[in-house]
């Protein structure tokens, strides 16, 4: 057998893949230009992080005018990063043309960094939340330095704002960098009160239409997903609502799913290991009554 050249087997497989197949051109956007940077929008979520806890993530400044100048040059860049990313995102939504681009890329970052402070105050109550649900939580620095779910919130918080601007595609990509990081799945879609808490956090997921109200607080492996969905006339799933509503100072313990357009009453503790599929009201406590045992043989029957 003569010996392959590995000129011809790489020569032949760059032909091969430069060529467009159908499966990719009905998955890329139609539009032109490149696609956003999943590593500047990690930099970027790292400027934001920044910029909310100025003295967690960078030298100690306690002095106004240095605070003044580093935050100065952090939101200058900021702006600059984000400004081309969200140039790339639009490119591919045929709604604005290559002349429009430009400003309204530019306008909707200022818009963005105008909700700043709200993000940077509802941050500090989500980890006011955390510490105060967690006794083994020694100070407010441990819980921003080390928790979590203090990262997913920043992406969290960040991103729900991208989408509400209606910037496509970045708000999911960054929900996402929290999520492969932290195991905590937040759409950027969810409307997410302050005072927010997750304990440990592993395998949490928030679908995109939850409402969660003030004081919330919730525990590793909780679901707030969907029952089920509507298809359109091409198979399509339809976006609408689908998911909990979770009203203020409500406590769901571990491993509960809560599942589709319900309301969890204020006031109310969900146990753990609850599979809840109906609405109930203000002050309810919803627990395991007795324990469920059932023999199967060689798997018949589950």
């Amino acid at each position: 057998m003569d010996r392959i050249s590995v000129e011809d087997v790489l020569l032949r497989n760059v032909r091969i893949l430069s060529k467009s197949s159908p499966q990719e051109m009905r998955m890329v956007p139609r539009g032109e230009g490149s696609f956003p940077s999943v590593d500047v929008l990690k930099e970027i979520v790292s400027l934001i992080k920044g910029i909310v806890f100025p003295d967690f993530f960078d030298c100690h400044r306690n002095n106004e005018k240095i605070r003044s100048c580093y935050l100065g040059v952090n939101l200058e860049k900021l702006y600059s990063l984000l400004v081309t990313e969200t140039r790339r995102a639009l490119r591919f939504d045929n709604t604005y043309s290559e002349d429009e681009v430009a400003d309204e890329a530019s306008s909707l970052v200022l818009r963005f960094i105008d909700e700043l402070p709200e993000i940077k105050r509802l941050l500090y109550t989500d980890v006011e939340a955390m510490y105060n649900n967690d006794p083994a939580a020694d100070n407010f620095a441990e819980v921003i330095l080390s928790y979590p779910v203090v990262h997913a919130m920043v992406h969290y918080r960040a991103a729900h704002v991208l989408w509400r601007l209606g910037i496509p595609v970045i708000p999911r990509v960054i929900t996402e960098l929290a999520h492969s990081s932290t195991g905590i799945d937040i759409n950027p879609g969810a409307r997410i009160g302050e005072y927010f808490a997750i304990d440990h956090g592993t395998g949490v997921v928030i679908g995109e239409t939850c409402i969660i109200g003030n004081h919330v607080t919730l525990y590793q492996g909780v679901t707030l997903g969907a029952k089920n969905f509507s298809l359109d006339s091409n198979g399509h799933p339809v976006n609408v609502p689908r998911h909990p509503i979770i009203e203020d100072y409500v406590t769901i313990y571990s491993n509960s799913s809560i599942l589709g357009r319900i309301t969890v009453g204020r006031d109310s503790i969900i146990g753990g290991n609850i599979w809840l599929t109906h609405s109930v009201p203000p002050g309810s406590r919803i627990l395991q009554r007795r324990e469920v045992s059932a023999v199967f043989t060689d798997g018949l029957g589950i």
